[in-house]
Parts: structure tokens; sequence; C-alpha cells
């Protein structure tokens, strides 16, 4: 691994992180395209790396900060929790059983519709 490739890796995790901090998206709007398209990952292998990225210790300062303001609602968050937790796992099942040309194209498609939804919605 080159310094360049170091230097890029950093700037992506410098964005990605900045950009869930200041939104509370999932880093993989940006994590993936960007390992992808920069780096030049297979779909499958950026999706893995992405969800390696945002472990709990990675998360958990961002979710700390909310927390110290009372942003945090944990109740609602220990159910959605639970269900992310299987779903995350039936859903990963699912990706690496498809192509990767298709996937690609699900999540463009995904990361398309919630922008029109956000830019169009009230």
């Amino acid at each position: 691994m080159g310094i360049t490739q170091i230097l890029l890796l950093l700037l992506i995790g410098l964005v990605a992180g900045i950009v869930s901090g200041t939104m509370g998206v999932g880093g993989a709007i940006i994590i993936v395209p960007a390992l992808v398209l920069v780096m030049g990952m297979g779909q499958h292998e950026a999706q893995g790396t992405s969800l390696f990225i945002l472990t709990p210790p990675v998360v958990l300062l961002a979710m700390l900060a909310y927390a110290k303001q009372g942003y945090v609602n944990y109740r609602f968050g220990m159910i959605v929790m639970v269900a992310f937790f299987i779903g995350g796992l039936l859903g990963a099942k699912l990706a690496i059983s498809l192509p990767e040309q298709l996937l690609k194209r699900i999540f463009g498609i995904l990361i398309i519709l919630v922008g029109i939804r956000l830019i169009l919605g009230k």
C-alpha cells in the first residue's frame, strides 16, 4: 500500500465521519461509492469493508456527542437495534448471493430514491 492510497483512505474516512456525524447518515453513503470509484474495489468488498469500518468503536463517539445533548431515544434505539442486527445478517446473505453489477445498481438506485425523497419531501 502506497502513501497515495493511505492518504486517499484517510480522506475517505474523514469525509465519511464528518458527514455521518453531521447528518446522522450511515457512512456507507460516502464510503461505499468512494471505495468503488476511487479505490477500485468491487461492490461486495466495498460493502463488507464499510460494515467493518462502521463497527461500534467508530460510531460510539458520534453517538455519545448526541447523547450528551439528549438527542438519543434509547427505547426506540434498542428495538430498532435488535431488528437491525437480524436484518443485517439477512441482508448480507442476500447481497453476497447477488451478482456484483446487480448489487451496484440496486445500491445506486437506493441512493437516488432517498435523495429524491429528501429533496421533494416535506
